[in-house]
């Protein structure tokens, strides 16, 4: 009786949440479990058999799945820790500014967020071009010679890396001013007269009190750059050689080029797991001091 009685009381608040519920069940819980369930099967277009574990056995076989897996890592290990790093020092740099120079900042680092990832990654595939893109170009004006930066994998694979970067820059820059803007000014004030400089008040005040943003900035971060597909899609296609290769992509390859959905779900599974271990040793290790 108490569980209704508060499901009553709080009746118009799930009535403003319901259609946002809605369409998270009908676009992604079900498809999500619809996913799971076909993992243990050989999916094509018209037919569906029941082939159990085959498809997990398969994946550990794919040399190419491996490959998309370790550059996957590699984008996440060298994108995250950029991420959060540059994100902070901007949050930093722009926090004692005036009120209208943060807003200014703040629209501006957060105007790719909101923009096309697809425009965002034909402007950098003009950049990259390497017969007349404009980084290119600015190279030439030192001397250097024309560099193919999407023709070789390891080029190609620290392209991505910055791109991606270059995307995501935004929603940190606008979580750590926030941060900022929660950590009282008596500490600073405090710390100033018993004389602690200004690096000494960053890492003894600073850092430690914007821990918890800096976990969830981390965690979501490393979630979205594991999902990293737009980028790889216009800018390399997975190439070359696979050196671009990354979950997301592959599976994509493997459902609506190859049309092994079945195989492709198994992909997405091994995704899950992944990212949920991830953030779990997260949540449980750097999570303890703060309200996660």
């Amino acid at each position: 009786m108490v569980l209704f009685k508060r499901l009553y009381e709080g009746r118009w608040g799930y009535f403003f949440l319901f259609p946002a519920y809605f369409f998270f069940v009908i676009f992604t819980l079900i498809p999500l479990i619809q996913g799971l369930g076909f993992s243990f099967y050989e999916v094509g277009l018209r037919e569906k058999t029941f082939v159990g574990l085959d498809n997990f056995i398969k994946l550990a076989e794919d040399k190419v799945f491996w490959k998309a897996l370790m550059n996957t890592v590699l984008i996440v290990v060298g994108g995250v820790p950029t991420i959060v790093i540059v994100s902070l020092l901007i949050s930093v740099v722009v926090f004692p500014l005036a009120r209208w120079a943060q807003g200014f900042y703040r629209v501006a680092f957060y105007l790719p967020v909101v923009a096309s990832g697809v425009v965002l990654s034909m402007v950098w595939l003009w950049i990259l071009h390497p017969s007349y893109g404009l980084l290119n170009y600015l190279i030439g004006l030192l001397g250097m010679e024309p560099v193919a930066w999407l023709g070789t994998p390891s080029s190609a694979l620290i392209m991505i890396m910055l791109v991606v970067v270059s995307f995501t820059l935004g929603q940190p820059v606008i979580l750590f001013l926030a941060g900022l803007g929660g950590i009282p000014i008596d500490l600073y004030e405090a710390a100033m007269i018993d004389g602690a400089n200004s690096r000494a008040r960053f890492f003894r005040i600073t850092l430690p009190l914007l821990k918890p943003t800096t976990l969830f900035v981390t965690v979501t971060q490393i979630i979205g750059v594991f999902q990293v597909f737009v980028v790889v899609l216009l800018l390399t296609k997975g190439g070359p050689a696979n050196g671009t290769q990354t979950i997301v992509y592959r599976m994509y390859e493997t459902a609506f080029e190859f049309f092994n959905f079945g195989y492709a779900s198994a992909i997405g599974l091994v995704l899950i797991f992944v990212i949920g271990i991830i953030s779990w040793i997260q949540f449980r290790f750097f999570g303890q001091d703060t309200d996660y």
